[in-house]
């Protein structure tokens, strides 16, 4: 969870196979953030399941507070009214049919379950599914004010002291009722709505704001839900005397927060020689912990070293997690924002619009380095790391055992004979080409009966080959790369910002000659954020390597202003994000 506003916030999730929580042999997960459950649906049957990922981390499907105020958040759903499932990503039904379409594709469903508290007391109104309730009465769970904690502390029962068990775990976050988690009435009606989800086919539980409930409550919960779901709980370690993740390793997995602060930092900075330990730097073990460079949370707060705005060197990082044996990798795949409350595409009323990842949805587990990678992982499954290699700094290569192997770049080209354990033959390099049956279309390298190969990469660039993407082609060993560079993106997450005074209703957009940008119809257009005004700003996906004509207009009602002079032009070029600053003239 993290502190929004004056209500609430949610987290993230996963971890790796052992005996109290097994993910299975597909391991890899993707969180796909506020996407509804139509969209999910089909992300299963059309990339998903064809790319080999074994789980969707889907948002809290209970019904939820309704903020139009506030601009219908992100947040807003991890504010529970009822056990209900409609939200605004799909109904019950929806839900139900997702789940189905998804396991016809070999993917599982993991639930982000809010289980530690009801809504905040500075919320009002119906709940999505119409549902009244208020901080401490929610009638469509018939929980009252006995079911909750009153902890008696710090004016507002607001956790003030994170180094206070009692507090952590007694008093209420940021404002949120806090369930009494220790009494069997709150246990059952948690219970309840946990196997009423896996009646419909869920396959496990990422347990929100898990370090606040005392992991004896916790087991007690699991221990009474049918069949065996994979559990991995929300668990931020914290400073001294704080809560640690290790108390819940032996109830299920946890999330392992230092893995993007290490590998985020050793990507961001070009100093990565000290991956090689990287298991050695985790506060739990590789069968324990869940590997993520980014979430929901860390994207928003701050806390991320490395995000979908970085391009390139997220998309490096991202593809490193699905290479190294360390952890459940689970990839970040959200909507693209420049303010951190706000909630994902949607219509007037706040419903979640269908994904369209060229517009407004960032879709990073689509990025070739990502997507791609996960068939390496998934064929490396079970391998040690092998013949590591490093210049001392930005640059690093690894094997997986005689299954798999990549190279790092973030330093200068690098020219290099590499020494693998793989077996002889031509591999495509699917960090850069596509391999389909039998074929790719990237570079090819062949590996030597010792196991050599000499390839070029890129500066900020990768290889990664792996012995199911095997041609019978006889290789181009000393080729560079020649289509398109790691962490390109299908879109480019383009950020404008524009330098405008404007009177009381006036609001600032921005429109163009794409269809993102409304094609030039003042109807339409892209809404920029005054958060930081007189600098208006906001973040809309285009086309890579395109040149775009655009201009800000002011709209007050139905008057609308458009900047003087001729159109503005930008080219989106092949990066992942891309960013322009204007005045208005």
């Amino acid at each position: 969870m993290v502190a929004v506003a004056v209500v609430a916030v949610g987290r993230p999730h996963d971890a790796d196979a052992k005996t109290d929580a097994n993910p299975g042999p597909r391991d890899v997960m993707v969180h796909l953030f506020e996407w509804p459950w139509a969209s999910i649906a089909s992300e299963c049957t059309n990339v998903l399941g064809p790319k080999g990922f074994g789980a969707v981390q889907v948002s809290p499907p209970q019904e939820h507070v309704v903020l139009p105020s506030a601009g219908y958040p992100w947040w807003q759903d991890y504010q529970p009214v009822s056990y209900q499932l409609t939200t605004r990503r799909g109904d019950r039904a929806a839900f139900a049919s997702m789940v189905q379409t998804c396991h016809t594709a070999g993917v599982k469903i993991y639930v982000d379950a809010v289980i530690n508290h009801m809504a905040g007391g500075a919320s009002t109104g119906a709940g999505s599914a119409g549902s009244t309730y208020s901080h401490y009465s929610y009638p469509a769970v018939a929980y009252g004010n006995n079911d909750f904690h009153h902890c008696g502390r710090n004016g507002n029962d607001d956790i003030v002291n994170y180094g206070d068990r009692y507090e952590v775990q007694n008093c209420e976050l940021v404002d949120l009722s806090d369930l009494a988690t220790e009494s069997s009435y709150v246990r059952g009606k948690i219970v309840g709505f946990l196997n009423d989800l896996i009646s419909l086919g869920v396959d496990g539980f990422r347990v929100d704001a898990a370090k606040h409930v005392p992991a004896a409550d916790l087991a007690a919960i699991y221990g009474a839900l049918n069949g065996s779901p994979y559990i991995f709980q929300e668990t931020i370690e914290g400073g001294s005397g704080e809560i640690s993740p290790t108390e819940y390793t032996g109830i299920g997995d946890v999330t392992e927060f230092r893995y993007g602060d290490v590998v985020g930092n050793a990507f961001r900075d070009g100093n990565m020689s000290g991956l090689a330990s990287l298991p050695g730097q985790m506060l739990v073990s590789s069968g324990d912990g869940v590997a993520f460079i980014d979430n929901h949370d860390t994207q928003r707060n701050g806390r991320a070293k490395l995000t979908y705005k970085d391009g390139t060197t997220y998309a490096l990082a991202e593809a490193f997690m699905l290479a190294y044996p360390y952890g459940t990798p689970s990839v970040m795949s959200s909507f693209t924002f420049s303010n951190a409350d706000a909630g994902p595409p949607a219509a007037s009323n706040g419903t979640t619009s269908a994904v369209n990842c060229s517009s407004g949805w960032a879709c990073e587990h689509r990025w070739r380095t990502t997507a791609n990678l996960v068939a390496f992982h998934n064929a490396a499954a079970g391998t040690a790391l092998t013949n590591w290699w490093s210049n001392g700094g930005n640059q690093i290569a690894f094997g997986r055992g005689s299954a798999a192997y990549a190279a790092f770049n973030r330093g200068g080209s690098l020219n290099r004979t590499f020494q693998t354990s793989l077996p002889a033959g031509t591999y495509c390099d699917v960090a850069n080409g596509d391999f389909t049956n039998g074929t790719c279309t990237g570079t090819t390298y062949a590996v030597s009966s010792s196991g050599t190969f000499t390839a070029t990469v890129p500066a900020n660039g990768m290889v990664a080959l792996h012995v199911n993407a095997r041609t019978s082609g006889s290789g181009t060993p000393t080729t560079a790369p020649t289509t398109t560079p790691p962490g390109s993106c299908t879109s480019v997450a383009v950020s404008f910002g524009v330098n405008a005074t404007t009177v009381w209703g006036e609001n600032i957009y921005v429109l163009g000659n794409q269809s993102a940008l409304s094609n030039w119809n003042t109807s339409g257009g892209v809404a920029l954020s005054s958060a930081s005004y007189p600098v208006w700003t906001g973040t809309v996906n285009l086309p890579p390597n395109t040149t775009v004509e655009y201009k800000y207009v002011k709209k007050n009602g139905s008057a609308v202003t458009w900047e003087s002079g001729s159109n503005r032009t930008l080219n989106t070029g092949s990066a992942c994000t891309k960013s322009v600053s204007d005045t208005w003239r």
